[in-house]
């Protein structure tokens, strides 16, 4: 069955290899990035099947004004793929102010944003997927990247609650977890200035394992956009879908922690209620 689809960030990375993997497939694909020409090539061979808008997911309107426009040329929209984003990376006392906000407005305002804006559409169509990129970092976090652990944990949140609400519309969302991934992505990411003193501490540690090459990107970004892809035909959706031998062992590893720690403090948890 074709699909049409909304994709954000795909100028490079995963959204540019979601566009290509689909057009080459025959769905048809309404695209957004914020580097107007970076699709020329795909739009020349693709034509209409290939909708193209330029798009900062930090402004708010547009992101309500551009979905609006794609869902009323296009017609039907069934799958919403949330894709922009970029990391920080830096101890949280590195980090400047400005950079902070623009991390928050870009990973999570941002993609609070689409969804917010594609939900009436949908809804009014009776329903469709919708995938909202997060991180093997939106279940745990490694230190330097303590801001960008934020706005994946934030969204999850979020997507967590939204995805409850609209059940009863037909409205799925699946949150994507791809662990460290060979894409353009990391040519993206904005370091904060390091101090000093945090040289020889864990933030330290993966900032020189990063430089080095010893943080190993081992995931393969063809395999994991083709997952993504074949996620819209499992019925019922998966809620999160992890992607990488990284994202398994590491969020099972967190999960397993969090529960022994839960556990571990049970009589004090359970103490805490009124007396009945």
């Amino acid at each position: 069955m074709k699909r049409t689809w909304f994709i954000t960030g795909t100028s490079s990375g995963f959204g540019r290899i979601l566009t290509e993997k689909l057009l080459a497939s025959g769905d048809r694909v309404a695209a957004t990035l914020r580097k107007a020409d970076a699709l020329d090539d795909l739009k020349a061979r693709y034509g209409e099947r290939l909708w193209v808008e330029t798009l900062d997911v930090t402004d708010t309107a547009a992101v309500k004004e551009v979905v609006a426009r794609a869902f009323a040329e296009l017609g039907r929209i069934d799958v919403v793929v949330s894709n922009a984003g970029y990391a920080l990376c830096g101890a949280g006392e590195e980090l400047a102010d400005d950079d902070i906000r623009r991390q928050i407005d870009t990973n999570l305002v941002g993609s609070i944003s689409l969804i917010r804006a594609a939900l009436p559409h949908l809804r009014a169509q009776g329903g469709g997927r919708i995938l909202q990129v997060s991180s093997e970092g939106g279940q745990i976090a490694y230190p330097n990247f303590s801001l960008y652990h934020a706005t994946k944990w934030g969204i999850e949140g979020f997507v967590e609650a939204v995805s409850q609400e609209v059940a009863p519309f037909g409205i799925a969302i699946t949150l994507v977890e791809p662990g460290p991934t060979r894409t353009a992505f990391a040519g993206g990411i904005v370091n904060a200035r390091p101090m000093d003193v945090y040289e020889a501490t864990p933030a330290g540690d993966v900032r020189q394992a990063i430089a080095s090459g010893a943080f190993e990107l081992t995931g393969d970004p063809q395999k994991m956009a083709q997952a993504m892809i074949d996620s819209v035909d499992i019925l019922p959706s998966p809620k999160r879908l992890a992607l990488g031998t990284s994202s398994y062992s590491s969020i099972s590893t967190a999960l397993k922690g969090r529960l022994a720690e839960l556990e571990k403090y049970k009589d004090i948890t359970l103490s805490t209620d009124l007396v009945r």
